[in-house]
């Protein structure tokens, strides 16, 4: 059997691989989530900032009640990613982060 030979070291067990050798390179539905931007939980998007919005839990019974505390109300107008409280929050806790990689 003949060695390898030196001008095609892709062809040897030890030469690169043509994927570039990066296993994490591959997408699986194990590492679909890394390495992306998902929103912080306090953004007007992430996990808890959602629920002060109109639609979630939190906001919706703010939007039930009613008057002031409508979303174009009084006080649920300074909730919202615009306001007051929910633009400083949205500020200062809010934005992307980036999964690891």
């Amino acid at each position: 059997m003949n060695p390898p030979s030196k001008a095609h070291p892709e062809k040897t067990h030890v030469g690169p691989k043509e994927t570039g050798g990066m296993a994490g390179a591959v997408r699986t539905p194990a590492n679909a989530h890394l390495g992306v931007d998902v929103p912080r939980a306090f953004d007007s998007q992430g996990s808890i900032g959602k629920q002060f919005s109109a639609e979630g839990k939190i906001g919706g019974v703010a939007q039930s009640i009613g008057g002031p505390l409508k979303e174009d109300g009084l006080v649920g107008r300074q909730f919202t990613d615009q306001g007051i409280v929910g633009g400083s929050v949205q500020k200062i806790l809010g934005g992307q982060k980036r999964t690891i990689s």
